[in-house]
């Protein structure tokens, strides 16, 4: 199983990861994270961009990548202690 993904040189440790093409023949990735409190800021700011480097170290893949699809838990991150759960699909740019 596929346990981390690095968008933009910061080092995400994964719930779950998927991987399939789009019909167009693009990679599709989608993967579940955890995020806290303390890294909500800095998360959201990255993902705000919308088109990363993608580097999937364990399957020894790089690609540049938008996002097709986010969405977060309703877990109020602002509060300290709390965690939440983010959902994110990139797809590869060609």
């Amino acid at each position: 199983m596929v346990t981390k993904l690095i968008l933009d040189n910061r080092s995400i440790t994964l719930v779950d990861y998927q991987e399939n093409n789009t019909e167009t023949g693009h990679l599709r990735i989608t993967v579940h994270f955890k995020v806290s409190h303390e890294e909500y800021h800095d998360v959201t700011t990255l993902l705000y961009k919308g088109s990363f480097d993608v580097n999937i170290p364990e399957k020894n893949l790089t690609f540049i990548g938008t996002i097709e699809n986010y969405s977060t838990s309703i877990t109020n991150l602002y509060k300290k202690g709390n965690i939440g759960d983010f959902y994110l699909t990139l797809i590869e740019v060609k």
